[in-house]
């Protein structure tokens, strides 16, 4: 059976340019930037722009995306750039990592589906280490507005995928916050995301 959000991933990293562009996420670079090198395992990481980042500040890069295309571009990246990211195409729950394996994990626009987005925040969490860090930044719920007033490109079209504070702090209870803000920004990556929009950033340490 074909799966519409797998082949909508494909044919979007399938084009000749770079969906979001090949610089890192602006909040990531400056939250990673402020990290220990360790090991750093990156859900949803599509073509790899912040995954050959991190590579090349020294980081131990793994990603996983459910789109096969994403993984070809990011590999392309991480070639061009000189460095060696681990990447592993599939859903969460057929990827394989250990439990506590990582030093810091970030969740820049990983909108999983809605039904599942909790349960799979708690299932990321158990990969990271006891004081390890989780970096986060995806559409807020007030993105909608933005998105259906065409003030913004990008984002999910249904409320229940976007985030609130309140979800995040459930999801991420046994966290330390260090940051937790919703904020609007300049979207300027690539193709899909520009304009104005409202995101939820979220920084925490696993106690």
């Amino acid at each position: 059976m074909e799966d519409p959000w797998k082949n909508k991933w494909d044919s979007r990293y399938a084009e000749e340019q770079f969906a979001f562009g090949t610089e890192p996420n602006s909040f990531f670079k400056e939250q990673i930037d402020g990290l220990d090198q360790g090991e750093l395992l990156l859900p949803a990481e599509g073509e790899g722009r912040n995954a050959v980042y991190a590579a090349v500040k020294g980081w131990s890069v793994s990603a996983f995306d459910i789109s096969v295309e994403g993984k070809k571009k990011a590999m392309q990246l991480a070639a061009a750039n000189r460095v060696t990211i681990g990447y592993q195409v599939g859903a969460l729950e057929e990827v394989a990592y250990e439990e506590e394996q990582f030093d810091a994990m970030a969740l820049i626009y990983a909108h999983f589906p809605a039904e599942l987005k909790s349960q799979y925040h708690k299932k990321l969490s158990s990969y990271l280490r006891k004081g390890g860090v989780i970096i986060f930044e995806a559409f807020s719920k007030k993105h909608l507005e933005y998105k259906l007033s065409e003030r913004a490109e990008g984002g999910p079209g249904n409320l229940d995928s976007l985030f609130s504070e309140e979800e995040l702090l459930a999801d991420f209870a046994d966290y330390e916050v260090i940051l937790l803000e919703e904020k609007e920004i300049e979207l300027n990556a690539g193709n899909y995301h520009s304009g104005l929009g409202s995101v939820m950033r979220f920084v925490g340490r696993k106690r």
